[in-house]
């Protein structure tokens, strides 16, 4: 199995600025992709921005140049610095990883997981 542990949620004025983590951890396993995905109350959980094992990233028009999402593969931990936030970004951030479990055989297919949620709250 593979578990991931999200940190950095909290209050900001808008403006502001947080940063999320997300590890991922196991008995074996590699990691394919990493990203964070957000549902605000009453709409559907949305893509915020994605990163492969090899750097290449895909954010939502909406947080471009304004978010950054960066991985550190030798510690399995994404990350995502969120800058100039405002009122909207308000939402539980959810951490995903297209991971394939080797404890599952040698030939393990790529599955996606999913961290707990972490609230990001901004305020006007």
């Amino acid at each position: 199995q593979v578990q991931l542990v999200e940190s950095g949620g909290g209050l900001v004025q808008a403006g502001g600025s947080l940063r999320l983590s997300c590890s991922a951890s196991g008995p074996s396993f590699s990691i394919d992709a990493m990203g964070w995905y957000r549902q605000a109350p009453g709409k559907q959980r949305e893509l915020v921005a994605t990163i492969t094992s090899g750097g290449s990233t895909n954010y939502v028009d909406s947080v471009k140049g304004r978010f950054t999402i960066s991985i550190n593969n030798a510690k399995n931990t994404v990350y995502l610095q969120m800058n100039s936030l405002k009122p909207e970004d308000t939402a539980v951030y959810y951490c995903n990883a297209g991971a394939r479990d080797y404890t599952t055989g040698y030939f393990a297919p790529t599955r996606d997981y999913w961290g707990q949620g972490t609230q990001v709250t901004v305020s006007s």
